[in-house]
């Protein structure tokens, strides 16, 4: 008997590939490149704690936290997980501070709550109004925040900060600078000042 080969056809669609962000322990989100697609939290329900939410409606339960990665993950590859409508990225902020974070981490910084150091010095602050970047260095005066093109180069402008001055250093105890500071230090060449006396 003749043997016939039938293409089989997936009913599973190319898609992009979903990325979780942790907020906390109990919160995630789900992102299809910039698109926040589903999220992920915890209640105390003893049997199913762990909630599928979109757009701040439950979908889904189940007792892990892998089920409800594994529901959106096959949901969303099929095309049947409801749609999130489109919300500012400033109202949560979570992927600013995500895209801030990573960015800091490229650049050897350090992301606190009040801003961005170095060395523990402060560089100064990063953030994102109305889908546009701004930075706002320690140093400045009026505390202006100056826009940017993109959180990389918010980043960039402050690692252009000087972080502290030769003469600042010269009053630290020697064991509490960085290899970077004792790197300064050497190659510091203090101003020479004019001491003219003047006659009376």
């Amino acid at each position: 008997m003749p043997q016939t080969t039938a293409t089989l056809t997936s009913c599973v669609k190319p898609v992009e590939e979903l990325r979780s962000v942790e907020i906390s322990f109990e919160d995630h989100e789900f992102y299809a490149g910039q698109k926040l697609v589903a999220s992920i939290t915890h209640d105390d329900d003893l049997t199913q704690p762990w909630i599928v939410m979109v757009n701040g409606e439950e979908i889904h339960r189940a007792n892990t936290f892998k089920r409800c990665h594994s529901y959106i993950t096959w949901h969303y590859q099929r095309g049947t997980l409801p749609i999130q409508e489109e919300t500012p990225v400033a109202t949560t902020g979570n992927e600013v501070m995500c895209s801030i974070a990573a960015q800091c981490e490229q650049f050897g910084f350090e992301l606190l709550d009040d801003g961005i150091y170095k060395d523990e010095q402060k560089l100064g602050s990063i953030g994102c109004t109305e889908g546009k970047w701004w930075v706002i260095r320690a140093t400045s005066v009026h505390q202006q925040k100056v826009p940017c093109d993109s959180v990389r180069e918010a980043v960039w402008s402050l690692s252009m900060v000087e972080i502290t001055c030769c003469e600042d250093l010269l009053d630290r105890p020697f064991d509490q600078l960085t290899t970077d500071q004792w790197r300064r230090l050497v190659e510091y060449q203090p101003r020479l000042e004019s001491r003219e006396l003047v006659a009376a």
